[in-house]
């Protein structure tokens, strides 16, 4: 997937430490009167937010939009459920892996495209806490290769 990092909103830094992606999907996201201002202003927090499929639907739940300062009616809740805009066979496939011992949905990342906002949802796996120390000792042995081929170019 390919777009410019200007209008990427937010990235979920720790869903690539807590799960091993598997999958990811675009989705559109349904909105509600100025969630989208408030967006474009990135103000959005992914703490504890996950999606789940309910009749052959998606939601995206707890992604907290903060309330756009300057709106002056219409109070919405900000970790209100959004639901997300799939494609029919993409939400049959997820019906199918979710039931699937172990995984789950998780957004990866809001951003703008065409000035549609757009969510990137993944189908992940969670890792154990030896899963994660081996994920961050594999990360170190390959920055010191890294350090050490560098130094001998010189």
């Amino acid at each position: 997937m390919k777009e410019n990092n200007a209008n990427v909103i937010a990235t979920n830094r720790q869903a690539y430490r807590d799960y091993e992606v598997v999958e990811s999907f675009e989705a559109g996201i349904e909105l509600r009167g100025n969630e989208v201002k408030s967006l474009r202003e990135r103000r959005v927090n992914f703490k504890d937010s996950f999606a789940r499929v309910e009749k052959e639907e998606v939601f995206l739940y707890n992604l907290h939009i903060t309330p756009y300062k300057y709106a002056t009616s219409e109070n919405i809740d900000p970790t209100r459920a959004r639901k997300l805009l799939l494609h029919k066979s993409h939400i049959k496939r997820l019906i199918w892996q979710t039931s699937q011992k172990g995984f789950t949905l998780i957004p990866l990342k809001l951003y703008f495209k065409n000035n549609f906002a757009k969510a990137e949802i993944a189908l992940a796996k969670g890792k154990r806490m030896y899963d994660r120390r081996e994920t961050i000792k594999r990360r170190e042995e390959e920055r010191s290769i890294r350090r050490i081929l560098h130094d001998k170019k010189r």
